[in-house]
């Protein structure tokens, strides 16, 4: 292991997940329940090798998707509170392990270790919402307009749910689903990404812990791992009704292709293209908070970054200036080291995307303000670390049309009254996040009136970037208009049924038909 993983008790972190790593001394060093070929998991943080793992191939899929139908069979009869208690334990589990999770997260994917403590308190704290929500599956009552009959709308599992989950949250996003699938009756089939194999393991060593203490089935957590292909495996599946992935825009288009082409259901959380308004009536201090943990928070690897800053031409040099001061404190480096702001990108093919994008938006005619660049030397070995940037751009440009997954903040000049700046944040394809930095209670509720944003999620003085579970995460547009985590959002994983039941001596029929005998 290497001196910086050493250093941060990462060897330490892995061991209390069980996971093998290279210095573990086992003959193999590979982590998987399956046959297939190898996936070898490198840390951006310093480029090391972590770990390996067998991916998943045909014949281990079929395993897994039976020992999933036989745990559903079982599962589905369980009372819902029963269920609640086993993700109860589960939460709880993950409270004697966030130390050691969220020091795998920072590793494995590159984000700040308080991100990475963050996102596994995200998890803890879906348990203790699905746990509630385990006694509160509630269906509506509803007159007949027959005599002595009774209507009523009741909830039913669905079966199989499919996720896919992508790197950049490599452990909350696929609590968001499990938790409220479980207590819903449903077994979950987990695809982690590619790119985060090792969290996922971690995450099914401490749920197999659970079920293994409870007798349960182990097909209620099922885990495969590999590239797009496994996930077609489960896309073209019959045998999963409800496919969740989060990813980019084009992934979620093949996926939605391929799963409607079967009449099954998906839950699509996509790109986002986040911009925060900027009215003369702003707080500055207030903005340039939100607009800078927004841009450069995960590295710009969240789908709720902020990509734009839409300022008010009255007041765009002065915020123009204090974000260039506010970057000029920013502190790179390796992200288990708390003093450091920003860690490494994922990938070198994230890093190649950052650099055409700089160069595009200055190509079209945008002007950079705070330089980019990938930084070298001791401190960067990985070669996945980039400097934070800040351009002047139209929201015309091509490339601000598109998301770049990376820590890039284009800023976007509008004059006169805030609907023109709301036409400017709504004209993209993308409608996730989305924020207004305003102390005019007249822009403020228009931003959240019928005539504001377009987007699934508006906040008003605080930025774009995170959510809380309390809430439905989700977007509208190329974000596949998908709703997550809290409020409602249980009523996806499963199947609504109609009951009318007959407690009179006769049968009357609908729209007064007669049909004697």
């Amino acid at each position: 292991m290497t001196t910086i993983a050493n250093s941060f008790g990462i060897e330490l972190a892995l061991k209390q997940l069980g996971i093998k790593s290279l210095n573990d001394g086992s003959s193999t060093g590979i982590n998987s329940f399956s046959n297939g070929a190898i996936l070898e998991s490198y840390s951006p943080v310093d480029g090391k090798l972590i770990a390996s793992v067998k991916t998943t191939s045909e014949s281990d899929y079929e395993k897994v998707m039976k020992t999933a139908t036989d745990a559903f069979k079982i599962f589905k009869l369980m009372p819902a509170p029963q269920r609640g208690e086993m993700v109860r334990q589960f939460g709880d589990k993950l409270r004697k392990n966030k130390e050691a999770l969220g020091k795998l997260v920072s590793y494995e994917m590159g984000k700040s270790l308080q991100e990475g403590y963050g996102e596994v308190q995200e998890m803890i704290d879906i348990c203790d919402f699905a746990v509630g929500l385990s006694r509160q599956l509630h269906g509506l009552t509803m007159h007949s307009e027959r005599l002595n009959h009774r209507m009523y709308e009741q909830y039913h599992p669905l079966g199989i749910v499919g996720i896919i989950s992508a790197f950049n949250f490599p452990v909350a996003v696929w609590s968001w689903n499990t938790a409220l699938a479980w207590i819903c009756g449903d077994v979950c089939v987990w695809k982690p990404s590619e790119k985060t194999p090792l969290c996922g393991i971690a995450c099914q060593n401490i749920i197999a812990e659970v079920i293994k203490e409870n007798n349960l089935p182990e097909g209620i957590s099922c885990l495969i791992n590999g590239d797009y292909k496994v996930g077609e495996l489960m896309t073209n599946d019959k045998r999963i009704p409800l496919i969740s992935a989060t990813g980019s825009t084009r992934m979620g288009k093949i996926v939605a292709q391929n799963v409607a082409a079967r009449l099954g259901k998906s839950l699509l959380e996509l790109g986002g293209n986040n911009a925060i308004i900027v009215t003369p009536d702003a707080d500055i201090k207030m903005t340039v908070i939100g607009a800078v943990f927004g841009a450069v928070g995960t590295a710009g690897q969240r789908c709720t970054s902020t990509r734009r800053l839409i300022i008010h031409e009255s007041i765009y040099d002065k915020l123009k200036e204090a974000l260039a001061r506010a970057y000029g404190q920013l502190k790179i480096g390796n992200p288990l080291d708390e003093k450091n702001h920003v860690g490494p990108l994922i990938d070198w093919q994230a890093v190649e995307m950052y650099s055409k994008a700089l160069e595009k938006v200055v190509a079209e005619g945008g002007k950079i303000i705070v330089p980019g660049g990938v930084l070298s030397g001791d401190d960067y070995q990985s070669g996945c670390y980039v400097k934070p940037a800040i351009a002047e751009a139209e929201n015309s440009f091509e490339i601000v049309q598109h998301e770049t997954f990376a820590p890039i903040l284009y800023l976007l000049k509008y004059s006169g009254s805030v609907e023109n700046a709301i036409e400017i944040q709504n004209g993209v394809v993308q409608g996730l996040s989305s924020a207004i930095m305003t102390n005019n209670l007249r822009e403020a509720e228009l931003f959240l009136s019928v005539s504001g944003s377009d987007c699934g999620i508006a906040n008003v003085n605080i930025g774009t970037s995170g959510a809380e579970i309390g809430g439905a995460f989700g977007g509208e547009k190329e974000t596949g208009g998908g709703r997550e985590s809290g409020s409602d959002a249980w009523k996806v994983y499963m199947r609504r049924q109609t009951n009318t039941i007959n407690y009179s001596t006769s049968l009357p029929l609908a729209q007064g038909i007669k049909f004697d005998l």
